[in-house]
């Protein structure tokens, strides 16, 4: 026997009526179509979707750190001599000392010109199709790597290779970001910079394991041919993931974002979280097209600062090589060998010290969003140059028991660097860029990392050669540099959307402070909220919820509507 419905329960809105309900809801808030956000809905959504991210932006990081790391030992076997004498440095062919470095860092001239190609093609092919064109690229060179016997055609391939890696390292940091949600972004992005080692020591064990076949040019060609691997895995299973919500919203696929964001969320279109993101997305967009866009915008500042973001970017990679990690990455195999390791033991200690620099790496995964970008780049930075300085004052020793602490600080050194600079630089200039620019700032800042990667290694195999361990020193005193530019110059980009940080930017702007100051305030509004609305320069009628529909079009303020 039932009992009869009270009023309340009579009126109780079935599934299907809410369902239609939020639908309607949605349909007058967004003037989306709830039937075309369903047809763009990902397969895969929440963790699964994050992690299936993580894992193809991870393969494309764990591709750049074996391309850093495989040429470390391969340069001295005896069968890659054979085929390139060039590389030999003798007492009879001293510049053969730079052809050896020019050899390795001709890699850095051809990720400089990807990355550079990336401020025209990034934005026009978007993420996903962007990495897959690197990705591609990359095969063919390393095929061609892999098939070469003559010296001109290993530096033709290997610049080829590195015009695709530049295409992917300068896009991979700013898609990861964008499909990461904020509290997750700091690890997720970390975690790049540990694959980024695994790479490095994949390469340095796979090296020595290919040493001992010395009769055989596979010594050298099938340590270069396994990055198809990584390659292969990339290009594939990108595929099956979403584009980027923020540059579908650029391109005016609106529906398509809103169920990529939904899909992230792991909740329906019509919940308040996504919404928000949804609308913070919007809102941005709507500040950053409402002038012409050209490459001159990367130049202004008002409110968007622009400008200054883009410096600190460029200027965040740049620090990051003249920290010294390539001079360790690089030529591993070389500075233990020249600390007194023989050839097998120089490269077991390489592979020891990658392992280990894989184990550091955890520490700032770890501690990222607790401690702060910040201050773990002034921690990695203070602890480098001490050891820098160390190696200079043990160089100049030179007996058995200082070459012996001069290996165990290498692996300090390592460890300091991963901590502070590993995956931070990466992290913080896919954080720091608005959306307008987010693409030629991280080719511009990914360009300046490849430059001084290039200048680095270019000059520590001859700067060995000429002052020896006075090179130390240099390193020493570029570490000491940086940490004032730091702790003055670098916001905090923690804890918030990639949406609040526009607003901490326009905040500092209206009120005149430091923007680096006002990074580090708890109570600046949040993107999509009214106060924000206000800062940014933005007037829209949109409530979340509200049974109103709001005018599709955004309008800005005469501020905001003329670029500074």
């Amino acid at each position: 026997m039932s009992l009869p419905l009270s009023d309340q329960e009579k009126h109780q809105p079935s599934v299907a009526e809410q369902a239609d309900a939020d639908y309607e809801q949605i349909n007058q808030q967004f003037d989306l179509d709830p039937a075309d956000i369903a047809t763009h809905a990902p397969s895969l959504r929440g963790r699964k979707l994050t992690a299936a991210v993580a894992f193809v932006a991870g393969t494309g990081f764990t591709l750049f750190g074996y391309d850093q790391g495989v040429m470390s030992s391969l340069i001295t076997g005896n069968q890659f001599e054979a085929t390139f004498p060039e590389v030999v440095v003798e007492a009879s062919h001293p510049n053969h000392a730079t052809l050896q470095s020019f050899t390795i860092a001709i890699y850095e001239v051809g990720c400089l010109f990807g990355a550079l190609s990336n401020l025209w093609v990034g934005d026009k092919l978007g993420r996903r199709r962007t990495i897959v064109l690197g990705g591609s690229i990359m095969m063919i060179g390393a095929i061609l790597q892999t098939t070469a016997f003559s010296f001109a055609q290993l530096i033709f391939s290997r610049i080829l290779t590195g015009y695709g890696n530049g295409l992917i390292t300068s896009t991979v940091p700013t898609y990861h970001a964008e499909l990461s949600p904020s509290a997750k972004r700091g690890r997720m992005i970390m975690m790049e910079g540990t694959l980024i080692v695994v790479g490095v020591t994949i390469a340095y064990w796979v090296d020595l394991a290919l040493f001992f076949v010395n009769w055989s040019s596979a010594q050298w060609r099938v340590p270069i041919a396994l990055q198809l691997v990584f390659e292969i895995i990339m290009v594939t299973f990108i595929g099956f993931l979403p584009e980027s919500p923020r540059w579908l919203v650029k391109h005016g696929r609106n529906a398509e974002a809103m169920a990529v964001i939904s899909a992230m969320e792991d909740k329906p279109p019509s919940d308040p979280e996504v919404q928000r993101t949804y609308y913070g997305i919007r809102e941005a967009v709507a500040v950053e097209t409402s002038s012409q866009g050209s490459l001159r915008e990367l130049i202004t500042g008002g409110r968007s600062q622009n400008f200054r973001r883009t410096v600190i970017a460029v200027v965040c990679q740049m620090m990051q090589q003249l920290t010294g990690i390539n001079l360790v990455t690089y030529y591993a195999t070389i500075l233990f060998q020249r600390l007194g390791l023989s050839d097998v033991n120089a490269r077991i200690t390489a592979a020891a010290n990658g392992t280990e620099y894989f184990l550091a790496s955890f520490l700032a995964y770890y501690a990222v969003d607790y401690v702060g970008r910040r201050q773990l780049m002034l921690i990695g930075t203070i602890g480098q140059c001490i050891v820098m300085l160390l190696l200079a004052i043990l160089g100049y020793i030179n007996n058995g028991p200082a070459q012996i602490v001069s290996v165990v600080l290498l692996f300090g050194f390592n460890t300091f660097f991963a901590i502070g600079w590993l995956g931070m630089a990466w992290l913080y200039c896919a954080e720091l860029a608005g959306l307008r620019t987010r693409a030629p700032t991280n080719a511009l800042s990914t360009a300046s990392n490849w430059t001084f990667n290039f200048v680095v290694v270019m000059v520590v195999g001859p700067s060995f050669n000429n002052i020896s361990w006075r090179t130390y020193i240099v390193f020493a005193a570029l570490n000491a540099a940086i940490v004032p530019v730091v702790y003055f110059f670098f916001p905090e980009t923690g804890g918030r959307s990639l949406e609040d940080l526009d607003v901490v930017f326009a905040l500092a702007h209206i009120t005149g402070e430091d923007p680096v100051k006002v990074s580090l305030r708890k109570d600046v509004p949040l993107a999509g909220s009214r106060e924000a609305d206000e800062i940014l320069g933005v007037s829209t009628g949109v409530q979340y919820h509200h049974a109103t529909k709001p005018s599709t079009s955004v309008s800005l303020s005469s501020e905001a509507r003329t670029p500074a």
